[in-house]
């Protein structure tokens, strides 16, 4: 099926809905002195479900959303929602940018004017992207997929077929963070020949180098990071775990209560990003909030969760990437891959470290990951 344009709405009767829970909130019993180390802090929870309930605007949101063009197809049978807004000047480069957890495309939504319209911005035109931005299947506008097994390796298909079959382009870039990270670097494992470069926020949790016994075969670098990654993972790595594990046991609970799935993705913003505990210093509640409604209104929580286990059971390895690859650092993102590592398996040509910013990259930085995406693929485009 062609694609064909829609505006964001979401029936009242879900926002009365929403309303009324709100008001009905059972809240648990905490001890006075009981901090972020044991999961989300019920007064920073509570004066984000007050702002919820008397200030937020979802019908305002809407309408920001609505100001950019968004799509939908059908690609192997599932919905997929995509942004495609086209770039202002002489040859922009067609650039693919796929999301993480528990985000969504509007991880992306700030930089979309920096990428498509930089001589807005003080910058070069023939700089231009045009910008997809798809919604992973299961995750807010992309519908949930009829079947399991959709896993990074899966998605990077659909994007090749959206790419290529729904929008015609025969060359175009891609880059991503998180789960759009394992998406990306497999569309160009398996597609180089569409593929003119990539470039990452991360390259995915390096297990291989957490599982060495003999590391006299490592750096100095890699050695640190897998000792960094056994304790990351026994402190946050939980919520990993559970998704990678039982993923519908707990769709159950975020489905069904909206503060449990506030308090469930609250706390990754708040942990993953460069605030230094103050989700305030880096998002505002309408950020957070307008992510959270993505999951609330469309019901994802428990098929984006999903991921996690079908990437855990039945994702295929990857074999060495050949098309170059930019890879950019923020310092407070989540284990810093060790470059000597990444040269080996990644054909990297760009290697950025990034003054600030955390895990949600564009949307902590959006000039600063804009400008290195630009950066990067500068010198592909004649390619």
């Amino acid at each position: 099926m062609a694609a064909e344009k829609f505006s964001i709405h979401f029936p009242q009767e879900q926002l009365d809905d929403l309303s009324r829970r709100l008001e009905q909130i059972r809240w648990p019993q905490q001890p006075t002195d009981t901090g972020w180390e044991r999961g989300t802090q019920r007064d920073a929870l509570q004066a984000l479900i007050e702002y919820w309930k008397n200030e937020f605007d979802w019908r305002r949101q809407e309408a920001e959303l609505n100001r950019v063009a968004h799509y939908r197809c059908t690609i192997n049978g599932t919905a997929i929602h995509f942004i495609h807004e086209r770039g202002k000047g002489p040859s922009p480069l067609p650039l693919i940018l796929t999301h993480g957890w528990p985000d969504s495309f509007l991880r992306y939504q700030e930089i979309i004017p920096l990428l498509t319209d930089p001589a807005r911005f003080g910058g070069s035109p023939e700089d231009a992207f045009d910008v997809i931005i798809p919604s992973v299947p299961g995750f807010g506008l992309s519908a949930i997929p009829a079947g399991n097994g959709v896993n990074n390796a899966v998605v990077a298909e659909i994007w090749h077929q959206l790419m290529t079959r729904e929008l015609g382009y025969n060359r175009f870039a891609a880059a991503g963070g998180d789960i759009g990270s394992g998406v990306t670097r497999y569309l160009a494992q398996q597609h180089p020949e569409n593929v003119t470069g990539i470039h990452l926020t991360d390259i995915g949790i390096l297990r291989e180098l957490m599982a060495v016994d003999d590391s006299s075969s490592l750096t100095e670098e890699e050695r640190q990071y897998g000792q960094l990654a056994r304790a990351w993972i026994g402190q946050e790595g939980g919520y990993m775990s559970l998704q990678a594990t039982r993923p519908w046991t707990l769709a159950y609970a975020l489905n069904d209560s909206p503060v449990g799935l506030a308090s469930w993705i609250m706390e990754k913003f708040r942990n993953w990003s460069d605030c230094n505990g103050n989700l305030l210093s880096r998002f505002n509640y309408d950020q957070v909030l307008t992510n959270i409604m993505l999951y609330w209104l469309t019901g994802t929580a428990g098929s984006a969760a999903n991921m996690y286990y079908d990437n855990a059971h039945s994702l295929p390895p990857i074999g060495q990437i050949h098309v170059p690859v930019g890879v950019a650092c923020f310092p407070a993102d989540i284990l810093l891959p060790p470059r000597s590592w990444a040269s080996k398996k990644l054909n990297i040509t760009r290697w950025s470290k990034l003054p600030r910013g955390g895990h949600f990259t564009a949307m902590e930085e959006p000039e600063l990951y804009a400008e290195d995406v630009r950066a990067f693929f500068r010198s592909l485009r004649a390619r």
